[in-house]
């Protein structure tokens, strides 16, 4: 597993300068320092990964999580951009999936059930009648495995978790990795593999959820402007699973072909999909589908500080999700109370419940056919 995730972050490193073209001779620099230990003592680390712009990225080994995401504005000020916790406490005690990594199945399965070559599989109901990103105890609520961290041209981490067969009912041990990598440029490649010893279905993805103008901000991320390349989108009944339809954006208030505001449409009660999601969180059907390299998701602009956010992946389909369950009962980064709107998660993925659904592109993985999903945070300052 060691010799597998050291070449897996070659690759995330190899894939992000070619795509990016980060050729420069400054360097990014990874530093490892201990963020203290899980109740059953298992020590948790916290890896940080500063480009030379001011850009740096912290990752905690519980959940794999991207802890902060640091970037400068117009003006040159830098900020958080992640909504969280600022310490490991508050992602153990106050779990709500800030920038974890989801697995092994992001997003509802409906009824918590699927079947695969005709046996039928029971994962843990956490979300009402459904399976949500995996179930009870998921990826983002174990401790990882620090691989390795290497400073250069491309600073990264790679983590590592065994997850063993019918762990929260899923088939298969599944060896899974996650690679974190920053250039030069500040631009985040996060590289997802997992190998599986059965037949099973994996679908991971970070859960980061954004306020480009800063965690925290007084007026969270309701103003800022959302551009999502997607015709359609998977429309959901009253328990969040979609229906199988996929509806065009045209005419609707799912249309972010072009940029518009979130707060746009986000309290439009004349469409029922506002209604039963509580504003977004929803499934949108990217045209790119599924590609060998990643390309955009999403665009997310403050235009007060001017940060910018690209999303890019392989996968077919994006979550955008509006914070609407954030009810102000959560206390996160510096003492901030988080309330709905204060900030967005954009989720690259497979389609929510495909494993129910054979019209939607298959989450299904094999022996000897790994599981692969490459996304990116691409940051810049629109002048």
């Amino acid at each position: 597993m060691r010799g597998r995730g050291k070449n897996s972050a070659m690759v995330a490193a190899a894939l992000c300068a070619s795509i990016l073209g980060g050729t420069g001779a400054v360097a990014a620099e990874a530093t490892q320092e201990a963020a203290g230990n899980l109740a059953d003592g298992a020590p948790i680390q916290a890896i940080t990964l500063k480009a030379a712009n001011g850009i740096s990225a912290r990752i905690l080994s519980y959940g794999a999580t991207l802890q902060s995401l640091k970037a400068p504005g117009r003006d040159g000020t830098v900020a958080d951009v992640l909504l969280g916790y600022d310490d490991l406490a508050g992602y153990v005690d106050h779990p709500n999936y800030f920038g974890v990594t989801v697995g092994r199945y992001a997003n509802r399965i409906a009824g918590g059930a699927f079947t695969l070559d005709g046996k039928t599989y029971r994962l843990p109901l956490n979300d009402k009648t459904n399976s949500l990103h995996g179930g009870g105890k998921g990826f983002d609520k174990q401790a990882w495995k620090v691989v390795s961290i290497k400073s250069g041209p491309v600073a990264s981490v790679v983590l590592s978790l065994l997850s063993p067969d019918g762990d929260s009912g899923y088939p298969g041990t599944l060896a899974a990795t996650v690679t974190y990598s920053l250039d030069e440029a500040g631009n985040l490649t996060i590289a997802f593999e997992a190998k599986t010893d059965k037949p099973t279905i994996v679908n991971m993805t970070n859960h980061a959820i954004f306020d480009m103008a800063g965690e925290g901000s007084a007026a969270g991320a309701m103003g800022q402007l959302l551009t999502i390349p997607a015709s359609a989108f998977t429309p959901v009944d009253e328990k969040l699973i979609p229906t199988g339809e996929l509806r065009k954006v045209d005419g609707t208030v799912f249309d972010f072909r072009a940029p518009r505001t979130v707060a746009q449409g986000l309290r439009d009660g004349r469409d029922r999909q506002i209604v039963v999601g509580r504003g977004y969180d929803h499934n949108f059907a990217l045209d790119k589908g599924v590609t060998a390299t990643p390309q955009l998701a999403a665009r997310l602009e403050d235009p007060a500080s001017g940060r910018v956010l690209e999303v890019l992946s392989t996968e077919p389909g994006v979550q955008f999700y509006s914070g609407n369950f954030l009810d102000g009962t959560l206390v996160g980064k510096q003492g901030h109370l988080y309330r709905m709107g204060d900030g967005i998660a954009l989720e690259p993925q497979k389609f929510p419940d495909a494993p129910n659904q054979p019209a939607f592109v298959s989450a299904r993985v094999d022996p000897g056919k790994p599981y692969r999903h490459t996304m990116i945070y691409r940051l810049s300052v629109a002048r």
